[in-house]
């Protein structure tokens, strides 16, 4: 009898759990629809039946529960104990990925950027959200195939129109990485001057450095060194970034502190590390001095002035002609099947599926977003001893505690040039790299030896062209032939 009413009461309790449950569920359904993100009467969104479909399974999962800042949130994120659990949540779903850009650009009706639609399709793809434990509240958020495929089919069309190259086959108009393309909008004059100016030692403190000094052409655009090497032997706290292709990064340096070209020719230029001079006005003196400079700035600007401006704007035109199209890959995607081999093709897919090409997209594969370094993974904690300022990538420029360790994401064009990888150079080999980030980057935290292989044997397909020249072959003074055609 005892037994039986002990049965009974745990049944009871059972069922008035339940009941609870079903209550509760049933209130954070109407909460999520009722607060979900909105559209505006005049957003271009509402004619566009794509984008419309994957809006509408965005609402319904409620991604910007954790992943934007002052979320109006369900009622169970303010109890005591689960406040403390929810918090967490919170700082990793924000420190992983911002939604408000996305909910934006369905508002404006206009695209989200490269990395977005790449960080979105990766997450989609690996059905990694919305997590188990949100789902035991919100049951109605599980995405169901239909809607995961209308999230994927609008990630490929607004590849699709906005930034398939133009020489991209009609298959691969939606893929993760496009083809470089072959030329770019040039003041060629303005260029010639600015080569000559990225190889005048006369930039510099002691006139025995200029900008090839650490961006070799013949180097793939780097040192091959863990660190720089600047003025008078001093070595320097970062790794050498490619100047390769940086006309296609979002910023420039690997915290971004320079908004754009002309902003990162005029650093170096004063870093007492790097190439040590004093201030502008000696260094334009000393290229004024320099016989047919002066000529060349009038040609150029309608005047002689040399300045600060004038200079790094020259040499910023001229960066912008070092673009590497035609690599193997490129070739691919314009649509020669045979331009890469079976195992090439295979370490792509898993580059895509692993999570690579979360960030590593776009037609520089990468270098068009600022990622944390160590996102899924202690980077820091397993490598380094002691961190440097370096180490604090971006938040040494913002002071924004959410930038610390997170730097701009290296393009991979040309990769298996450029070594040695990271910030830091810590990483000597090209699978030594590959092993890291999926480690530290990515769900995988193993991946198999074949794995490495075939994702090393598709980074090494990127190396492209300069100026029609194998970048391999480059030579260190390569000459500016284009503005000769010009």
């Amino acid at each position: 009898m005892r037994r039986s009413t002990i049965t009974k009461g745990i049944a009871g309790l059972v069922a008035l759990g339940v009941v609870a449950w079903g209550g509760t569920v049933t209130y954070l359904e109407h909460f999520d629809h009722a607060g979900a993100p909105k559209l505006p009467a005049s957003s271009p969104t509402r004619h566009d039946p794509v984008a419309m479909t994957a809006f509408a399974a965005f609402q319904e999962v409620r991604c910007d529960y954790c992943h934007t800042r002052n979320a109006d949130l369900p009622f169970y994120f303010k109890l005591p104990l689960a406040n403390q659990i929810m918090n967490r949540d919170l700082e990793q779903g924000q420190r992983h990925f911002e939604f408000a850009p996305i909910i934006e650009a369905f508002q404006q009706g206009k695209p989200p950027s490269v990395e977005q639609l790449s960080r979105i399709e990766e997450v989609i793809v690996q059905n990694r959200m919305p997590p188990a434990a949100y789902l035991t509240m919100h049951p109605h958020a599980h995405l169901n195939e239909k809607q995961r495929a209308d999230i994927l089919k609008w990630v490929r069309d607004q590849r699709e129109r906005y930034y398939a190259s133009t020489d991209v086959a009609p298959q691969f108009r939606g893929e993760v990485i496009q083809p470089i393309p072959e030329t770019i909008a040039v003041d060629w004059k303005k260029a010639e001057l600015g080569r000559t100016l990225f190889f005048d030692k006369q930039l510099s403190g002691n006139g025995q450095l200029n900008c090839a000094s650490c961006h070799g052409l013949d180097k793939a655009g780097v040192d091959n060194q863990t660190t720089a090497t600047g003025i008078n032997g001093q070595t320097g706290p970062i790794n050498v970034p490619t100047v390769y292709n940086s006309v296609f990064n979002i910023g420039q340096f690997w915290n971004g502190r320079a908004k754009d070209l002309a902003e990162q020719a005029a650093g170096p230029v004063m870093n007492p590390l790097e190439m040590g001079s004093h201030d502008w006005p000696a260094v334009a003196d000393r290229v004024r001095a320099e016989p047919g400079y002066t000529d060349q700035f009038t040609a150029v600007y309608g005047s002689d002035e040399i300045t600060k401006n004038t200079v790094t704007d020259a040499i910023a035109e001229y960066e912008k002609t070092l673009i590497t199209p035609d690599s193997r890959f490129d070739l691919y995607l314009k649509g020669k099947a045979d331009a890469i081999t079976a195992q090439e093709k295979r370490g792509y897919e898993r580059f895509k599926t692993i999570g690579c090409s979360g960030c590593h997209s776009g037609v520089a594969v990468g270098g068009d977003a600022y990622e944390i370094l160590g996102l899924e993974g202690p980077y820091f904690e397993d490598r380094h001893s002691k961190l440097t300022a370096a180490d604090d990538g971006r938040f040494s420029f913002t002071n924004n505690p959410s930038d610390r360790e997170r730097f701009k994401v290296p393009n991979l064009r040309n990769v298996e040039l450029t070594g040695p990888w990271f910030h830091d150079g810590s990483a000597k080999t090209l699978d030594a790299a590959v092993r890291a980030m999926a480690r530290y980057e990515t769900p995988d935290h193993d991946i198999s030896d074949q794995d490495v292989a075939d994702i090393v044997a598709f980074l090494k397909t990127l190396t492209g062209k300069y100026q029609g020249i194998p970048l391999k072959d480059v030579p260190a003074d390569a000459p500016l032939r284009a503005a000769q055609a010009h």
